[in-house]
């Protein structure tokens, strides 16, 4: 059986999209290279965006075929005024041909590097394969939220299964009243001034006949205009009108917990960054609104914006309850569980004070864990400290919490695994 696959997907105007594809095929480790830069340098917020990506010239630079040296070749240069077929060109004197020792001009061409806009879905596809997730998840991740259709009014176009009967014979007897108004106005008086006629001028009279006749044919007339107005035009039909909504429409906040003791160098912190945007990203596909709340913590927890977040750096001890302390006495200030879904990440290499980490495991437990819809908390380091051991205690007990380690990139989704496995189980349940 012969089967035929015909793309009819469409290429914008001067582009082709074979073609574009296999440049980014041949180019993707500067493209991978540039994407990561752009990881590194952008917000959270602002991951899902385009990107300019610059090659160099040297490689993109195409074989070429090229004279050797020697042999004996013949050719001419028009317009010269010295030279004609057969005469030799002495080489210039002094071995100083092509090296000059003059200024730099302000004229003629130089070749700059290549530059190209890599779109949205391009960005994001090249940032999930740096992150080895699945191609099902990398393609939730990737596409637009989910959609419901929603009432919106009424349209005059619109299939007969959406038809508004009422609506449209509203319009419709609107319509006729507008229209036959003048023709019923002077019908009217024309019946009035033929009833005054026949009351009370004589029947007998000639002229009384002929105006009698007069008003009965214009009056016929008008009575015929005003049946042929249509009762039901295609002007009057109502549809129902509907429109694509995201769903649902609620809000999240999203708490952003991460170390930045002088044990978590600038590798955990880029780690723990992706971490956060794939929460992120998973976030923004389930609900509208998203706040971002940043924490960062040594010994002393405070709130901050995302720039000191990632980039400062401290000496000295590490508390980590401090930060829990904080998330929780914000969410009791600003963000009720009642009108937000909270979700918590916390990013640690694991180094705590050793009488502190069963205070964390207790906060968790009691007063952070029953506001949350979900927390995860990933290691950026491989050794196992008194922090993983007291967490692991929440492990299974807890179903709102999931823990992973991630000492590279490609590590980072194990965590996210059980997220979705949660939702797809809730919503299943549900």
């Amino acid at each position: 059986m012969l089967q035929q696959i015909i793309d009819r997907r469409l290429s914008g105007k001067n582009k082709s999209i074979g073609n574009r594809e296999r440049f980014l095929r041949r180019y993707k480790e500067q493209i991978r290279e540039a994407v990561k830069r752009a990881v590194d340098g952008r917000s959270i917020r602002d991951i899902e965006r385009a990107e300019d990506v610059t090659i160099p010239k040297k490689d993109i630079s195409e074989p070429v075929f090229r004279h050797g040296s020697g042999g004996t070749r013949e050719m001419v240069h028009p317009g010269n005024k010295e030279y004609v077929r057969g005469d030799r060109i002495e080489r210039p004197k002094g071995g100083a041909g092509g090296k000059g020792k003059g200024k730099a001009s302000d004229s003629g061409e130089g070749e700059d590097d290549f530059t190209f806009t890599l779109t949205k879905e391009e960005f994001m596809q090249v940032f999930f394969e740096d992150l080895a997730l699945p191609h099902l998840v990398r393609t939730q991740l990737a596409e637009v939220p989910e959609w419901k259709s929603q009432r919106a009014g009424y349209t005059s176009d619109g299939t007969a299964t959406n038809l508004h009967v009422v609506r449209s014979m509203r319009g419709a007897i609107g319509r006729r009243i507008a229209i036959g108004a003048d023709s019923r106005r002077q019908l009217r008086a024309l019946e009035d001034e033929l009833e005054a006629l026949l009351r009370d001028a004589p029947i007998g009279d000639v002229a009384t006949r002929l105006q009698i006749v007069d008003l009965e044919a214009r009056i016929a007339v008008l009575r015929n205009r005003v049946a042929r107005i249509p009762f039901l035009d295609p002007i009057d039909l109502r549809f129902r009108n509907r429109v694509r909504v995201p769903v649902p429409t609620s809000k999240a906040v999203m708490f952003c917990l991460m170390d930045i003791s002088g044990s978590m160098d600038e590798g955990r912190k880029d780690l723990a960054k992706r971490f956060f945007i794939l929460l992120y990203l998973f976030l923004t596909r389930h609900y509208e609104k998203i706040d971002i709340v940043f924490i960062r913590h040594h010994t002393q927890a405070a709130e901050v914006d995302e720039q000191n977040f990632f980039h400062a750096t401290e000496t000295g001890g590490t508390v980590v309850s401090s930060a829990l302390v904080l998330m929780e006495e914000i969410i009791r200030a600003r963000y009720s569980p009642s009108e937000w879904n909270i979700y918590g990440a916390q990013a640690s290499d694991g180094d705590n004070w050793h009488h502190d980490s069963g205070r964390c495991r207790e906060l968790l437990a009691d007063k952070i864990l029953p506001l949350t819809r979900y927390f995860a908390y990933v290691q950026v380091a491989e050794e196992e400290q008194n922090l993983w051991q007291e967490y692991a205690q929440l492990v299974g007990v807890a179903k709102q919490f999931a823990m992973r380690k991630a000492t590279e990139v490609s590590q980072i989704y194990p965590v996210f695994r059980d997220l979705f496995k949660k939702e797809g189980a809730e919503a299943r349940a549900a």
